[in-house]
């Protein structure tokens, strides 16, 4: 063991920066495909004549493949060898793309979107192991910065490129702007990107852990992203699925702890740390996503902005989240306990979510700026020192296992994130709604004298008496649900702010000693 520990050696000047930059380039284009589809769903589904409901397959089947393979990732990395795994996912990925943006139906382009996730999923957690192996251990917290940047990056520029491909090209460019990308990284990936050091290919495969992890994630991820248009449990469909993810993952966990050569090692659990890390990861997801998920629905039903608006307005934050990152890398680089950063970026990320629960119908961008910095700096201190504790003290293929697993777990928090936000919302604005309502009658003066100042306004336009009394009635529940949708994001943001909080005892459970971080490392 000792005598492979002499031989590694890391990229050094142009090389070193080459591969890294290649590596946080593909990990940024799969992100940003996660994404960018939101925006522009309505018109596809106008294109090829699907459905609103059948449309949204075009995003959970990119979400359920991405999930399958990126467990995987570390094992097919020693299959096939890193260089030829990493290459050959950025080739899938960027075919996939051309062939997405040459669907003309419905299925093809959900088919394709599968088969880019699986392309995608590859790049995400390899570009991660690429980045940190660029880097000697003492160093490895600079590695997980500019890793953590892509992270933030990709998700907030998808819709915001999602938006303005839509507004003045067509949806097919959405796709077709990966293919010259994809062809560049391809001819990097394959010219600096090398095997993992000390990688031994899989004397069996674990095909049965595969089958069982597969069948457990890929339905775990199907309930969570169709549940809510499904109504959840009243739907057999996703009581089937529910059933699958239950039994797939008992089995699942069985199978890779009798066996000694699994396709996931979850043994890796029983550090204490990693565990810890996990949960703060499917957190990060939670917070990461689900703020991307409900802010643009907020911006755009109750304030009434464009996509292309929505999307620019979230650059800034991401810049804040760029910004920091190379300072809390610096700070965690020089012994700074991690424990007090993430419990720095938990409050500066619950006052962000606390002023945005007080937004009220004049709030405008002007409004929002000072919060969203603050999201992007309370991000950039929980994110770095995160992953720094996901892979803590892990060497070689432990390391690609533990990232690989650290990547899936911070998806599926994302999911969770936005499936449980919806779920909420809905409830809240039915709640809201009825509460609102029950002002609305003729026997409360203010709505009475509203409507009638209303109706007065259409018959002054030249609108006959019925017709005026109508469009008034019209106007006024137009009113209602922009106010009731207002006071449900306000509520969500300040539920979501309220678990934030409930993080800084798990954090506070993580065990961190100074010297254990270079012992750890150099007993490897």
């Amino acid at each position: 063991m000792e005598a492979i520990h002499h031989k590694v050696v890391y990229p050094t000047g142009a090389t070193k920066w080459i591969l890294i930059i290649t590596a946080i380039s593909c990990a940024i284009l799969e992100l940003i495909d996660t994404t960018v589809v939101n925006v522009s769903l309505r018109e596809i589904s106008g294109s090829i004549g699907a459905t609103t409901t059948e449309i949204a397959w075009v995003v959970t089947a990119y979400a359920i493949s991405n999930v399958i393979i990126i467990p995987l990732t570390s094992m097919l990395s020693d299959l096939f060898g890193r260089k030829t795994y990493f290459t050959g996912s950025v080739v899938l990925f960027t075919f996939a793309s051309l062939m997405c943006g040459l669907s003309t139906n419905l299925w093809m382009l959900v088919f394709w979107r599968f088969v880019q996730g699986i392309g995608g999923g590859g790049l995400l957690s390899t570009a991660q192991s690429i980045i940190i192996g660029a880097f000697p251990p003492e160093k490895i917290s600079t590695g997980n910065a500019i890793f953590g940047m892509g992270i933030i990056l990709g998700p907030t520029f998808g819709p915001t490129l999602g938006g303005y491909i839509t507004d003045n090209f067509n949806w097919h460019w959405i796709f077709f702007v990966n293919i010259p990308i994809g062809i560049v990284a391809t001819i990097l990936a394959w010219t600096f990107v090398t095997d993992r050091e000390g990688a031994v290919k899989p004397r069996k495969i674990d095909w049965w852990g595969i089958i069982f992890l597969v069948s457990s994630v890929g339905s775990l991820q199907y309930v969570l992203e169709e549940g809510a248009s499904k109504d959840w449990f009243e739907s057999d469909e996703i009581i089937t699925f529910s059933i699958i993810a239950v039994v797939g993952l008992i089995a699942f966990i069985i199978r890779e702890l009798r066996i000694d050569y699994p396709a996931v090692n979850i043994r890796l659990y029983k550090n204490f740390n990693l565990a810890m890390g996990s949960l703060m990861n499917f957190m990060l997801g939670f917070l990461l996503f689900g703020t991307v998920f409900i802010f643009p629905l907020f911006a755009q039903i109750s304030l009434g902005w464009t996509p292309t608006q929505t999307g620019v307005f979230m650059i800034p934050s991401a810049l804040c989240s760029g910004l920091t990152m190379p300072i809390v890398g610096k700070m965690l680089g020089s012994g700074k306990n991690p424990k007090t950063i993430i419990i720095i970026g938990i409050l500066i990320t619950f006052v962000f979510l606390m002023m945005m629960s007080f937004s009220s119908p004049d709030s405008n961008q002007y409004n929002f700026y000072f919060p969203f910095v603050l999201r992007g700096i309370g991000l950039a201190f929980m994110m770095s020192p995160i992953l720094s504790l996901a892979v803590a003290g892990l060497r070689g293929k432990d390391m690609a296992q533990a990232i690989g697993l650290a990547n899936m777990i911070r998806q599926l928090g994302g999911a969770v994130g936005i499936a449980l936000i919806n779920v909420f919302l809905v409830n809240k604005n039915a709640e809201v709604r009825g509460s609102m309502l029950g002002y609305v009658t003729d026997y409360n003066n203010a709505s009475t004298d509203r409507i009638a100042g209303l109706a007065q306004n259409f018959m002054s336009k030249g609108y006959s008496a019925e017709d005026a009394q109508t469009l008034a009635y019209k106007t006024m529940d137009g009113m209602v649900f922009k106010q009731q949708a207002l006071v449900s994001y306000d509520q969500g943001f300040f539920v979501v702010g309220i678990l934030i909080l409930f993080c800084i005892p798990i954090v506070l459970f993580i065990r961190y000693k100074k010297q254990e971080k270079t012992k750890a490392i150099s007993d490897h």
